[in-house]
């Protein structure tokens, strides 16, 4: 009998409490720390962490994903060997080249002019002066300083590495490559046919090595 009326107790209250549950509020929670953590300010000073530093560092040697590093060096000595010896790794085709058009308009167009020659509506209007032509002989640009420059700046012009991705830089570059060449009179580019290209191919992975200057022009060869 006693045991009976235990269990109606028990019941009874089991019954009271979870009928005065609202859940538009939270209910009683015991130990909250094991499944709420503690919220930190990302640069405030912690005696948790080491140094008191609760942002922390990547691990050295570690890369951002979706981002290739970038071994030329950000001066004179780094534009010249970028001019020289960076290739684009996009192949010329007629869907680059669109892209690389719509991006060099938005970009581009306002200083350096629709043409490549130097006279964009900024220019115009002497808010800047001195945009050289593309055909300039004494720039003799190539598609690697064109990337270079984009990616650090030059004189006057800031980086656009914040702005674009490495494909939408190469892009631009196949662009500017060609204005270039119509401003020279220079014979129309064949597109590359795209049925003979590797569709399994990423942009990205086929730009590791260009874009690694520690690789040596020998294993450069040995890899073609």
């Amino acid at each position: 009998m006693k045991s009976l009326f235990r269990t109606s107790i028990f019941f009874i209250l089991a019954v009271s409490l979870v009928s005065c549950m609202d859940n538009s509020k939270p209910n009683y929670q015991y130990m909250p720390n094991m499944y709420e953590t503690v919220s930190y300010e990302p640069y405030g000073a912690y005696d948790v962490f080491v140094n008191q530093q609760e942002a922390k560092l990547p691990v050295e040697g570690t890369i951002s994903r979706g981002w290739m590093p970038y071994d030329y060096e950000n001066s004179m000595e780094g534009f010249q060997a970028a001019k020289a010896n960076l290739e684009n790794p996009l192949p010329y085709t007629e869907e680059n080249l669109q892209k690389g058009e719509a991006l060099y308009t938005i970009y581009c167009a306002v200083c350096h002019g629709d043409k490549g020659d130097g006279k964009g509506i900024l220019v115009q209007r002497e808010k800047f002066l001195g945009v050289p032509s593309y055909d300039d002989v004494g720039r003799a640009i190539t598609e690697g300083s064109v990337y270079h420059v984009m990616y650090y700046g030059l004189n006057a012009m800031g980086s656009y590495a914040s702005q674009t991705s490495i494909e939408e830089r190469w892009q631009i570059a196949h662009y500017v490559m060609k204005l270039k060449n119509d401003l020279e009179g220079g014979p129309e580019r064949e597109y590359v046919n795209e049925e003979d290209l590797i569709p399994a191919v990423n942009a990205e992975k086929v730009m590791e090595p260009l874009e690694d200057s520690t690789t040596t022009e020998e294993e450069n060869q040995n890899e073609e």
